[in-house]
């Protein structure tokens, strides 16, 4: 396995789908990691491709006529950084995993809306892995809106991964 540190990651929008593996979606939360570790997991469990998925929505209200051009640098400084946060999360679940990932993994960020990108990828995919909550600010939900909208809309099996019980 590269070191996390050096893992290439690809910006979407995508080519042609991926082949079949597992997807994760991570935004750099406690929830995401756990289902990355989980991720990690059902990937070797099935000798799968794991593709560990970030989304920055760099305009959550949409751009006025013109403005666009003006917020592309940091739309760039956005996905640069999203990029870095895959890069170590992986590094944070394979230590706390004590070993590396054992099987194919790519890095990819998408630019747009996190339920639409997140729908868009599932199509042949062999799993959805999400946590139940990132990092929106309703955590008294049971599930995030994220997680809901993709157990109700993938086009895939999707895996969502409870918070473990404290302590652990």
């Amino acid at each position: 396995m590269t070191s996390p540190a050096l893992l290439p990651v690809a910006t979407t929008p995508p080519g042609p789908p991926l082949p079949p593996g597992v997807l994760a979606a991570c935004d750099g939360s406690d929830g995401s990691l756990w289902a990355l570790h989980r991720a990690m997991a059902e990937a070797e469990r099935f000798q799968l491709p794991l593709y560990l998925l970030g989304v920055v929505d760099p305009a959550p209200g949409g751009y006025p006529p013109g403005l666009a051009e003006l917020v592309q640098e940091s739309t760039e400084r956005l996905t640069a950084g999203m990029a870095d946060g895959l890069r170590r999360a992986v590094g944070t679940v394979e230590r706390a995993r004590d070993r590396p990932f054992a099987g194919p993994l790519s890095l990819h960020v998408a630019l747009g809306q996190v339920v639409d990108v997140l729908l868009a990828a599932t199509p042949g995919q062999h799993t959805l892995v999400l946590g139940t909550r990132g990092n929106g600010g309703f955590s008294r939900l049971l599930l995030g809106s994220v997680s809901t909208a993709a157990a109700h809309h993938a086009a895939c099996p999707v895996l969502l991964v409870p918070a473990p019980p404290a302590g652990e």
